[in-house]
This record gives structure tokens, sequence and C-alpha cells, in this order.
């Protein structure tokens, strides 16, 4: 009875991840990097780009959004994002003859774009890497003050109560050293 419980459970966990790897191979034309630089040419087409420690370099078409997380996302003249393009820890440089068709942001950088470069939503950029510290730093410097503060209040509730000092009695020292 346990093999045929064994079984039934090591196919549906083979079934599962046929039925996952073909709902991610219909994405086939997104594009992950991590820690090296990822460059689209000219006539090279993708759907979406994500980058994380590395920086977006653009010259052909992106049809979904563009991110680059601690690093920059360059988007060179004739390049096209059709969704939004996010840099985080880095800048936004597009040169003229770029469309964009989402929004800009840029947080812990800036945007710079030339004239001639078409953006269909909003430019947004947070200039600084002080926001980058306030954005994801700040929130772990106060749950750490928390959990500290939560420490102390539980050693200051639980901690043991002395014991109450009764009176020495007298020739208590004479009998300890025996004189």
């Amino acid at each position: 009875m346990p093999k045929s419980i064994s079984g039934r459970l090591c196919g549906c966990l083979l079934l599962f991840t046929l039925i996952a790897s073909t709902s991610f191979a219909q994405k086939a034309r997104d594009r992950v990097q991590f820690g090296k630089s990822l460059r689209i040419e000219a006539g090279e087409e993708a759907s979406e780009l994500t980058c994380i420690l590395c920086s977006i370099y653009l010259r052909g078409a992106a049809a979904g959004d563009v991110t680059a997380i601690g690093g920059s996302v360059y988007l060179d003249s004739g390049a096209a994002a059709g969704g939004d393009v996010v840099a985080l820890g880095g800048d936004v440089r597009a040169q003229s003859g770029v469309a964009i068709g989402g929004d800009v942001t840029a947080i812990g950088g800036a945007v710079r774009r030339q004239p001639g470069t078409q953006i269909g939503g909003e430019t947004t950029a947070l200039e600084g890497r002080a926001w980058i510290f306030l954005i994801f730093g700040l929130p772990f410097v106060l749950l750490g003050l928390f959990v500290a503060l939560v420490v102390w209040l539980v050693r200051y509730l639980v901690r043991p109560t002395p014991a109450p000092v009764t009176q020495i009695p007298s020739g208590w020292d004479q009998r300890r050293t025996g004189t």
C-alpha cells in the first residue's frame, strides 16, 4: 500500500513539473540575467528583460517591461520598449529615436533622455543613493529595533527575582572560620 501512495505522489509531482515547464516555455523570449550585462542587439526581439546586479543594453525591441535591479538601462537610437523601463540603483539613459510605451522610473539614479525620445507614460527619478537605503535598508533597521525591543521585554519580564535576604545570625563568621 505505501508503494502505491508514493508512486501516485511521484506521478503527480511529475505531472505538475511538466505543466509548470510548459507554462514557462510560453514566455521563451523572456530574458533574465544575473551578474552579467544583458544585450539585445538591433533587429533582435525579446518580450520581458530583467537583469539583477547588471545593466541592460537595448538596441533592438522589447515587447514588455525592461527592469534592471542594481544596474542601469541603456537604450540606443532605434530601440523600442513596449512596457515600463525601470532601473533600481542605476540610471535610465535613452538616446534620440527611442520609443517607450510605458513609464520610465529610476530609483537611486537619474533618467537621462535626449530630445526625440518618445515616452508613453510618466517619468520618475528619485536621484541619489539615499533612496535605496530608505526603501530597502530602513525597514530592516526598524525590524531589528523591534526585535531588540521584544528580546529586552522578554528578558525583563522573565528575569529571576532575587531571593529575599535574611538576617545573618550572630557569630556566623566565627563558626565559619573556626575561631
